[in-house]
């Protein structure tokens, strides 16, 4: 693909967001977003994860998968490096920032399954980008995540002092809130689209 790393990377975080254009990493996106703290630790988590493991996916596929004609491996190779990152910075966090650990729970190691990580190993394989443009949009997409889930979680903490009818209130609240997020993104579209 033509496009600049740099522009690449901006494009991850507002025009492209991967949560609020493409609407991948809901689960845990909706599920975290009850505090900003979590919300915070698990946004880092995943621009961290989303950053190494698209570089070290590209590795593999153009450095292992193409060479030896195993391109039909790349879904389960893939989650294999991802589970494996994964699993390593969970014994990590678990070890220097305890309290974050307890604090996430389950949804770390669901990092593993969330889709947007999945999804951004995939798109820079479909979209053919080279290794600088792989780790702009992993780093990038992680960053816009991170910004969707910590807007989430802002609105939510605000949420709680005010009335919300009783059929709307937890995911159906927060669905209204992500879709207006994301009708606030359009508005960026204008400025360079990646498809």
């Amino acid at each position: 693909m033509d496009i600049s790393a740099f522009v690449l990377f901006w494009a991850a975080i507002f025009t492209s967001n991967i949560l609020l254009t493409n609407f991948l990493g809901m689960c845990s996106y909706l599920s975290v977003s009850r505090e900003i703290e979590s919300s915070a630790g698990l946004g880092v988590a995943v621009i961290f994860v989303l950053t190494v493991t698209s570089a070290l996916n590209w590795l593999v596929y153009n450095y292992i998968l193409l060479p030896f004609d195993i391109v039909y491996l790349q879904y389960i190779v893939f989650i294999i490096v991802i589970a494996a990152f994964v699993q390593f910075l969970e014994l990590l966090i678990e070890r220097y920032a305890p309290a974050l650990y307890y604090t996430l729970g389950i949804f770390l190691p669901l990092i593993t399954v969330n889709c947007a990580i999945f999804g951004v190993s995939l798109f820079m394989i479909i979209r053919n980008y080279n290794f600088l443009q792989s780790i702009a949009f992993g780093a990038g997409s992680g960053i816009g995540w991170l910004l969707a889930i910590m807007m989430l979680a802002g609105i939510r903490r605000k949420l709680k002092e005010k009335m919300v009818p009783q059929g709307l209130q937890g995911a159906g609240i927060s669905l209204i809130i992500t879709g207006i997020m994301a009708m606030g993104f359009v508005g960026f579209s204008g400025i360079v689209q990646i498809q």
